[in-house]
């Protein structure tokens, strides 16, 4: 859960106060200006402040409120799909993880066309539990096609992801009988293999509302 501003801000000391309060200002002029860097292209001069305070979040904030500062940072600014593609693809692990984390809460994002799908897809396709967490998240919930949402969920059951993180799965796995099928592959698969079936894995089949039967 995102951190709000005040608590975040409350949360930190002088100096990383202070210096996250001059990042948002940064970010906001960038949002405000027509030469925005938001709009999805580094500035001629090179980086946008705001974007460098985006990569050194971790060692300003600390690794407890790196994601909530850099989340604020992208909101602030209006980061738009251009901007966080570049973002994430140079970023390190942490700062994809928070472009992930950023999605819901860009409006532009969640009531525009799904640009940035690719970087669900993308987060999905690693064995990073930390960027598949994230990835499965309202943005994902609202955006995935069924079939790639079914294998996101089969990607949490294989890299331990709690299904907790799956925002909306009861609301999805309802009455999904080609879920209920691939759960049931899969436990049946790791039964043969002489491996426990993860709790998890029975409570998504229970969601999907298919008859009980033993996994």
């Amino acid at each position: 859960m995102l951190t709000s501003r005040r608590d975040l801000e409350a949360a930190l000391d002088t100096e990383a106060r202070d210096w996250f309060t001059t990042a948002v200002a940064q970010a906001a002029r960038a949002s405000a200006s027509p030469a925005s860097p938001a709009g999805g292209t580094a500035p001629a001069g090179g980086t946008a402040p705001w974007e460098s305070a985006f990569c050194s979040a971790g060692r300003r904030l600390g690794a407890a409120h790196a994601d909530s500062g850099r989340v604020h940072l992208l909101v602030e600014a209006g980061a738009d799909p251009g901007t966080l593609t570049r973002l994430y693809h140079r970023g390190t692990a942490a700062e994809r993880r928070a472009v992930l984390l950023a999605l819901p809460h860009l409006d532009r994002l969640a009531d525009g066309p799904a640009d940035v799908l690719p970087l669900v897809e993308d987060a999905l396709r690693t064995n990073d539990t930390r960027l598949v967490a994230a990835a499965v998240g309202p943005y994902a919930a609202a955006r995935l096609d069924p079939h790639t949402w079914r294998h996101a969920v089969l990607k949490c059951l294989f890299t331990g992801v709690p299904l907790t993180a799956v925002h909306g799965l009861a609301d999805r796995a309802r009455g999904d009988a080609e879920l209920a099928r691939m759960l049931t592959d899969y436990a049946a698969e790791r039964t043969a293999a002489g491996r426990p079936v993860p709790p998890d894995l029975t409570h998504a089949l229970t969601l999907t509302g298919a008859p009980h039967q033993e996994v």
